[in-house]
């Protein structure tokens, strides 16, 4: 249940020293072919952190033979050093397995502004790859920085497979969320057709999981493909299966999420276009007051008309319709079953919300706002 579950993965994750906590911090993917086709998706903060800034330089041309990752710290405004920084993991990847360091993707999380100790990554990597093998639970363990459980998925195919792992346990927004996620195929999938699968299958999982509001500097999504299976599927099968991968391993990010007590989803039906749908599903998500009555177990419904309204989205004030957990407290935006019949004890939230205005629908998953998350946020740098 692994990246390494894939034929033609390798995987190793080790100690590099980077934590003040200790333990794995370093993780390595390696495609051994006999091909190498990639694709990848990149956080859309303007604000990008090196690894970042490099990877996106080496993925385009469609070819990744390695993936190294480190957690401890994002390399992120550590100014030209950092920068070169994580040129030299690359290059240090490249030499200890006898490829292009342009084919190397590098990935960090982390605190913002702390400088990883070179040497101990470059030492870390030659650990990983001496311990190179089907390790693909501890490279998900490595990469783990909040995160209270190693996330990973395998989706079967017919004779091929998907395997991925990720970490991300806050800052939920897209896009795409403070999340690293390395997915590996041994299905021939060109490059190409990797990128219109992958973009496809974030844009219904990990673009739709809006924990926070909080936009991350590093997030990257990069599938990797040996071909080690001999088949080909179809685009459709491919696709079909990558999004079952990437909505597994975003509803694993969600159940994570730091301090939560509630996971919700929240479907706006009848919406004009699919993105007027996902405008409103996301408006009740970042709403701090929605948040906070959910946590209190706490039916308010005028909240979600608030954030309905905040919107551009198509739909008539006077005449909404909202359930919470089935319960229609609202019809035709007014009171209407009674809110003490929705039941909110529960962990699994569903909001439901009719907007009357066409056949679009899309589903936001957020969580609650807690005691605990303000905590562990207010505390993460100390």
């Amino acid at each position: 249940m692994s990246v390494t579950h894939p034929a033609g993965f390798l995987a190793a994750g080790v100690a590099a020293g980077l934590k003040s906590a200790g333990g794995p911090d370093l993780a390595l993917v390696v495609n051994e072919g006999p091909r190498f086709d990639s694709a990848s998706v990149f956080t859309a903060n303007r604000c990008k952190a090196n690894p970042v800034l490099w990877s996106q330089e080496v993925v385009k041309d469609g070819t990744v033979r390695a993936v190294v990752l480190n957690s401890g710290g994002a390399n992120c405004y550590t100014g030209p050093e950092g920068f070169q920084t994580t040129h030299a993991v690359a290059e240090q990847v490249a030499a200890g397995l006898g490829i292009g360091a342009i084919d190397v993707v590098v990935c960090s999380t982390g605190l913002i502004g702390l400088a990883n100790p070179r040497q101990d990554l470059l030492d870390g990597v030659d650990t990983a790859i001496k311990g190179l093998g089907d390790h693909g639970e501890q490279a998900a363990r490595a990469i783990m920085t909040t995160d209270s459980v190693p996330k990973q998925v395998v989706v079967e195919g017919a004779g091929w497979s998907i395997g991925g792992m990720a970490k991300g346990a806050g800052m939920l927004a897209p896009q795409l969320a403070t999340m690293l996620v390395v997915l590996t195929t041994d299905a021939i999938v060109p490059a190409a057709e990797l990128d219109d699968a992958l973009r496809s299958a974030t844009r219904v999982s990990f673009d739709r999981l809006d924990s926070d509001g909080c936009m991350s500097t590093n997030d990257t999504v990069t599938v990797m493909s040996s071909g080690a299976s001999g088949i080909t599927p179809s685009p459709e099968d491919f696709t079909h299966a990558l999004v079952r991968a990437c909505t597994d391993l975003a509803m694993q990010l969600l159940a994570d999420a730091e301090g939560a007590d509630h996971e919700i989803a929240i479907t706006v039906l009848n919406a004009a276009t699919e993105q007027d749908a996902v405008d409103v599903g996301r408006s009740v998500a970042r709403s701090n007051l929605f948040k906070a009555a959910v946590f209190g177990k706490d039916p308010n419904w005028g909240r979600v008309l608030a954030s309905i309204g905040t919107t551009s989205a198509e739909f008539d004030p006077a005449d909404l319709d909202v359930a919470m957990n089935g319960v229609w407290v609202c019809r035709a935006s007014t009171p209407a079953e009674d809110p003490d019949g929705v039941d909110l004890s529960a962990r699994d939230v569903t909001v439901t919300i009719d907007l009357k205005a066409g056949p679009a629908r899309a589903t936001i998953w957020t969580n609650d706002l807690t005691h605990a998350y303000v905590h562990e946020n207010s505390a993460y740098s100390s």
